[in-house]
């Protein structure tokens, strides 16, 4: 999964990522901003989606800007959101098993 073995200070870091995404929600709301392609969602696109309540939604969003993953942008009434690729990288080249040579896949 990495050429190399995590550092304790490089795990502790992705931890909070994966930890983030463990939630369903959190998990779905992160795919929906992903969805965009880069460019921003009104959370009034993103509680739509969902049988939860609004400050729910904020709370899940809360972990993910805290962890991050997304970040925001008040504009009068509404909140926009974007995801950060640059923290999301990390978390996927740890996963990503095509780096591995057919080699070693068993």
């Amino acid at each position: 999964m990495v050429d190399e073995a995590l550092t304790a200070a490089a795990a502790a870091d992705l931890a909070r990522g994966f930890k983030a995404l463990g939630d369903p929600v959190r998990l779905r709301l992160l795919s929906l901003i992903a969805a965009r392609a880069g460019d921003e969602v009104c959370v009034c696109d993103l509680t739509d989606a969902f049988d939860v309540k609004g400050p729910t939604i904020s709370h899940h969003l809360k972990v993910l800007r805290d962890a991050g993953l997304i970040d925001c942008e008040r504009r009068g009434t509404w909140v926009y959101y974007w995801i950060i690729p640059t923290a999301l990288a990390p978390l996927s080249q740890l996963l990503d098993t095509s780096a591995l040579s057919t080699a070693t896949a068993r």
